[in-house]
């Protein structure tokens, strides 16, 4: 038994000891970057992280059954069976039978099949067959379009392995202990060692080191560090790192986000070095929370599902209200109810646009391709459209307006005037401190008005420093120059440098801190920060030059020589970018966690007009009425929390706008997913992609315009084919009810109908590649399903007037007048209705002259001339009898000719008033 176990114990270290040996580190996860994380939390989870906060390392370390030389990757693996791996869920996509399924289930194609099965009972095998050609084409291009889309953003999202270093006990030392615990017998264990691990493999337990660059693995307790400075940005949303320590240093705080020694996952390191241990891994960590509350919300419908969800149950309640009146008039005019039922069959699949799906297919489709040219991946189909109908965009600052880096705008004296002596005291400070060199300190250094003749290196000599500490927030250095004497240098936030400072320097004397200069200062202060610049103030005082070590103590008596001042400028394409949005009607909103100032002061430079500016806090205290009114009359909201984001969203959504969020950070994936169309970038978290509809590859204002234009093409496009249908088939059944009222015979048979209505939708398969005119693009447009219903009942009858010509056409000039005749009838009226149908492509499609001032796309040109000619060539042509049709009188054409001019030249004179008196769209 001792054998086996000892065999088994040393065959596992053999296999284990070259584990990550060949694991290359990778950089930070981009999809980690740049964006804040919610402040809500499960108590559980956040006891769990206060618990790991609280005790000492060793105490810590025990309740993990962990070890300060960390754990073996057999004891790795048998916890990670039981927790599973260390990966964030997401939304998981749909299985491709489901998501066929929901390509299918729209209303028309349920109505469709419907009345495809009811051919198919009374044994019209035709009509069985036109229609359920027409479901599976609008299906399948659906589902092929979406599927791949999808499969597009994936790869996107699709990461290398990224790895940490952890510590791994030998198996042999494991061996040992089991051995002289179980066996007494005593080996000679080898020492731990450090190993490269997928991140995705790490458990509770592990120990992990980490230094600048690292990304943080999972939540961990920080067992030893040494100046540890974390960018929590994707946390709390602010640019600064914090300092971590070992020990908690206020046992009062409640918020896991205020602990001292916890990082979290999604967070990475900035500069120093630290050994944590991981307390939670996966969805058990603070970044998995959210991310599972983000998931396991459904999605509200959209604008502009919701819109076509209204027009399709418009256009079924009407066919409801008009098939059964052609059934009743038809069986007791005519006596033959099994007819009466075929035809008032085809009347139905007449007044359902049925190939609205295919339609909104390739139209959507087509705008994908045409954005994947411009740097877009569409995810959602849907979404292009409410590109088109938005009219409100919510975005981020940083990164979006600005360039996300940090620039020395202003090196200023107490009296705001330019310093040089301010700038050079500050880059002095900046190059010699060796702790925590941020943002601003690179600004200071990469600045290039510092004096050549300020070269540290020949010029001075660091003598020694005071650390930065976020309870002073301030820093000094102490420099030797030409080792004569010693000058501290300190810098840090004005309040706190004023209150280790006796005296201000004005020119070439000092002058002492009274309550006017006090005045004055703030008065300066409070002038650049209004014009959003971060102020860090700078003060200096000459010691001895026998003193070689300095403390905190040694900062007190300074002189305030002036401040530098930050910012991070706004992007070059951000005022045009905005300005075009502007130019079609979409406002844009800022929402950020950062300060108001800041965000004032880029939106002015930007050209964004500051309609007021509303804080997360004031949000708190507002009620949802008090919201919706705020949301409307202000454009800056900051000091957001990602709750206040999605109320916000939600909020302007309820006031009827058609809302999109633009934004990459796991805070933000609740609002992205609230909006009407969410928008992220592929360097955004995966949590935001899988919220987001659209990903852009390139974080530019200047792409979401030409969506815009895309979207709004799209939707005229698409609403183009909804009001021809359906106006033009209302006017056909309005035609058809009046004709089997008088007629004793049907004026058209249900294959008539069929064959009509398929050639009909041929000519429409064009429409995706149609022109848009100018105007429909310029403002936001969106779904009316009462617009629609008017449009219908106002322009069907125009044909109706025309239908009716040809009847008594028929009727009194050809003599088609009897049931024996009928067939001549019916060819007239086929050819008659089919033209008109097809010309109105034309005449409604634009609000202009049609082929004057606006010529259709040649697609369409094309599919409407060959659909023109198969209406002519059926009845005149050699399969006529087929489809029970006959040859017309040649004299029949001309007059045809003038009922084609006399319908365009009045649906031109309605298409005029009716622009008039309710608008178009």
């Amino acid at each position: 038994m001792k054998f086996t176990l000892l065999k088994g114990l040393f065959a596992g270290f053999i296999r284990t000891r070259g584990l990550g040996r060949h694991f290359r580190r990778l950089a930070l996860l981009d999809s980690i970057s740049g964006a804040s994380l919610s402040r809500e939390m499960p108590d559980s989870l956040a006891q769990s992280l206060i618990q790991a906060s609280d005790g000492s390392p060793e105490a810590v370390l025990a309740r993990l059954d962990s070890h300060p030389d960390g754990i073996s990757a057999a004891r790795a693996e048998a916890i990670r069976e039981q927790v599973g791996r260390n990966q964030v869920e997401q939304e998981k996509p749909l299985p491709w039978w489901l998501h066929l399924w929901h390509c299918y289930k729209t209303p028309f194609d349920l109505l469709l099949t419907l009345l495809a099965l009811v051919s198919y009972l009374t044994e019209d095998m035709k009509a069985t067959l036109v229609i359920g050609t027409m479901v599976v084409l609008s299906v399948a291009i659906r589902f092929w379009q979406e599927r791949k889309s999808t499969i597009a953003a994936d790869r996107l999202k699709a990461m290398v392995s990224n790895t940490a270093t952890v510590m791994r006990r030998d198996l042999s030392e494991d061996a040992a202990e089991d051995a002289r615990r179980y066996f007494d017998i005593q080996l000679h264990p080898r020492a731990a060692r450090r190993a490269e691990v997928p991140i995705v493999e790490l458990v509770p337990g592990d120990v992990v080191l980490l230094s600048a660059g690292d990304m943080i693995p999972g939540d961990c307790r920080v067992l030893a560090a040494k100046d540890l400075f974390v960018s929590q940005a994707a946390m709390t949303g602010e640019s600064l790192p914090v300092e971590k320590f070992v020990e908690q240093r206020d046992p009062a705080a409640s918020n896991p986000l205020e602990l001292d020694n916890i990082v979290f996952m999604g967070t990475n390191v900035v500069s120093g070095s630290a050994t944590a241990v991981v307390v939670n891994t996966g969805s058990r960590t603070y970044f998995g929370a959210l991310a599972q509350r983000v998931t396991a919300t459904d999605r509200a419908p959209t604008q502009f599902q919701a819109g076509v969800n209204k027009v399709a149950w418009l256009l079924i309640r009407f066919m409801f209200v008009m098939s059964p009146l052609v059934l009743f008039i038809n069986g007791f005019t005519k006596g033959d109810w099994t007819e009466a039922f075929l035809f008032a069959m085809s009347v139905a699949v007449g007044l359902t646009p049925e190939m609205l799906p295919m339609i909104v297919t390739s139209t959507l489709a087509k705008g994908a391709v045409v954005l994947s040219r411009q740097k877009v991946i569409v995810k959602r189909l849907d979404a292009i459209q409410n590109f088109g109908a938005m009219d409100v965009l919510c975005t981020d600052k940083t990164g979006t307006l600005t360039q996300d880096r940090i620039f020395l705008a202003r090196h200023i004296d107490v009296w705001g005037e330019e310093s040089d002596a301010v700038l050079e005291a500050a880059y002095l400070n900046s190059y010699y401190q060796t702790g925590l060199k941020n943002l601003l300190d690179v600004a200071v250094l990469e600045h290039t008005d510092v004096h050549l003749d300020l070269d540290p290196a020949r010029n001075f000599r660091k003598v020694d420093e005071v650390p930065f500490d976020f309870q002073r927030r301030r820093m000094s250095v102490i420099v030797a120059e030409h080792d004569d004497h010693h000058v501290l240098i300190c810098k840090g936030a004005v309040e706190e440098i004023l209150s280790v400072c006796e005296r201000v320097r004005h020119g070439d004397r000092d002058e002492a801190l009274g309550p006017e200069l006090l005045g004055r200062i703030r008065a300066v202060t409070s002038a650049l920060n209004e014009d959003g610049l971060r102020v860090v103030a700078v003060a200096t005082r000459e010691t001895p030059s026998t003193q070689e070590t300095y403390a905190i103590a040694d900062e007190a008596g300074l002189t305030l020589i002036g401040y530098v001042a930050f910012l991070d400028p706004p992007k070059e394409s951000t005022a045009p970018a905005l300005e075009a949005l502007a130019a079609h009607g979409v406002g844009v909103k800022v929402l950020t966690g950062d300060n108001e100032l800041v965000t004032a002061k880029i939106c002015r430079e930007v050209g964004l007009g500051v309609g007021g500016i509303l804080l997360g806090a004031d949000i708190e205290r507002m009620d949802d009425a008090a919201l919706a009114d705020a949301v409307e009359t202000h454009t800056i909201f900051a000091r957001l929390t990602p709750a206040h984001k999605d109320r916000i969203v939600r909020t302007l959504k309820h006031n009827g706008h058609v809302v999109g969020f633009m934004g990459d950070g796991i805070n933000d994936a609740p609002a992205l997913r609230s909006a009407d169309i969410g928008i992220s970038v592929d360097t955004a978290v995966d949590i935001a992609k899988e919220a987001a509809d659209i990903i852009l590859l390139e974080r530019s204002l200047m792409v979401l315009e030409a969506g815009v234009v895309e979207g709004r093409k799209t939707f005229a496009n698409m609403l183009k084919y909804i009001k021809m249908t359906a106006s033009s088939n209302f006017g056909n059944v309005f035609s058809v009810l009046v004709a089997s009222a008088f007629i004793p015979f049907l004026p058209m048979l249900p294959m008539h109908l069929l064959v009509q209505n398929l050639l009909y939708d041929f000519s429409q398969t064009a429409i995706p590649f149609d022109n848009v005119d100018d105007e429909l693009v310029a403002a936001p447009q969106r779904w009316d399903p009462a617009d629609i219903g008017r449009f219908m009942l106002f322009f069907g009858p125009v044909s109706s007037v025309f239908d009716i010509t040809t009847y008594l056409l028929m009727w009194f000039v050809f003599g088609a007048n009897s049931p024996e005749h009928q067939t001549l009838f019916q060819s007239g009226w086929f050819v008659e209705g089919l033209m008109t149908q097809t010309l109105v492509v034309h005449m409604i499609r634009t609000r202009r002259v049609p082929f004057v001032q606006s010529w259709p796309g040649t697609p369409l040109l094309i599919a409407t001339l060959a659909t023109m000619s198969i209406a002519i060539f059926l009845p005149m042509g050699p399969i006529a009898h087929y489809f029970k049709l006959q040859a017309l009188p040649l004299a029949y054409f001309p007059v045809l000719a003038l009922i084609l001019a006399g319908y365009m030249a009045l649906t031109q004179a309605m298409k005029s008033y009716y622009g008039r008196r309710f608008g178009w769209q």
